[in-house]
């Protein structure tokens, strides 16, 4: 662990934490190349810090009180297990924290979730060109041969 996750600290998103959480999700938006109405952010906040048992959940993961990064996740029925599965849709570290473990914290925080919940599994995608963060998902995830398709 470096010392930049020894400081770190994870929690739920807030309703305090949207200005943090927008400037985040912007940047990751920004990373895959897409912009999104403004309702489409309201929205998500919306979902992220609601209750519903079938919303979205998400981590926000500071270090000295600033935010650096964060995690959204979601759990599933599956034709495939009798418990429900997690998905896990975004995860963004801050370019000035990479490299010091903050993802890694952030998807071992789902793990635990996802181990919580009864999950069967936890699963993500990635562009296949994101070399980056593809090094860690080698060390802690499975690859798998799925090919993804989408309709428009």
């Amino acid at each position: 662990m470096t010392a930049a996750t020894e400081a770190l600290t994870l929690r739920p998103i807030a309703a305090t934490d949207r200005a943090d959480w927008q400037r985040l999700w912007r940047a990751y938006l920004d990373f895959y190349q897409t912009r999104l109405p403004a309702e489409v952010y309201d929205t998500t906040f919306s979902r992220l810090i609601g209750n519903e048992g079938a919303e979205f959940r998400g981590l926000i993961a500071r270090i000295d009180g600033r935010a650096v990064g964060l995690v959204h996740y979601l759990f599933h029925r599956t034709c495939w297990a009798i418990d429900d599965t997690c998905y896990l849709q975004d995860l963004y570290a801050d370019p000035a924290v990479r490299g010091q473990g903050i993802g890694r914290v952030l998807i071992e925080a789902v793990y635990a979730a996802a181990d919580a919940h009864g999950a069967a599994g936890v699963y993500w995608l990635t562009q296949a060109d994101n070399t980056t963060a593809r090094r860690l998902y080698d060390r802690i995830g499975t690859l798998t041969p799925f090919v993804k398709y989408r309709r428009g």
